[in-house]
């Protein structure tokens, strides 16, 4: 009888971590999903805002440098939202937009030099 009740308490554990596994994996899948349904919307709205040389363009920025390209994608996005876009965005147009981003990202470098004071006084020339 403790066997029985052994085994069915297996079968039951058994398929409660089949259950869990199976929900993850469909959660991974809705996720995917949900991913792949918000790239082909913001697809389609740069289709619609964009012609073809700026569209190229974009895509070849992607290729090099993927968050600017993203950052230039929300912002044309956030424009069409409010209504400040009017008509398709040419090639010259999306150059000015790529311009003002790099401006507003650009980062300033400096260079310090630490120079070791070590054996290097002049105050002390003993010859």
């Amino acid at each position: 009888m403790a066997d029985e009740d052994l085994e069915a308490i297996r079968r039951q554990r058994m398929a409660e971590l089949q259950a869990k596994h199976g929900d993850h994996s469909s959660d991974q899948q809705g996720q995917q999903e949900a991913k792949q349904r918000e790239t082909e919307m913001r697809n389609s709205v740069l289709a619609q805002l964009l012609d073809q040389s700026a569209r190229a363009r974009l895509s070849n920025l992607a290729l090099v440098k993927p968050d600017k390209a993203k950052a230039v994608e929300n912002y044309l996005i956030q424009m069409a939202r409010i209504g400040q876009l009017g008509g398709k965005i040419t090639e010259a147009g999306l150059i000015e937009i790529l311009e003002k981003v790099s401006q507003q990202t650009e980062k300033k470098t400096t260079v310090k030099f630490n120079r070791r004071r070590v054996m290097d006084s002049d105050e002390e020339d003993d010859d």
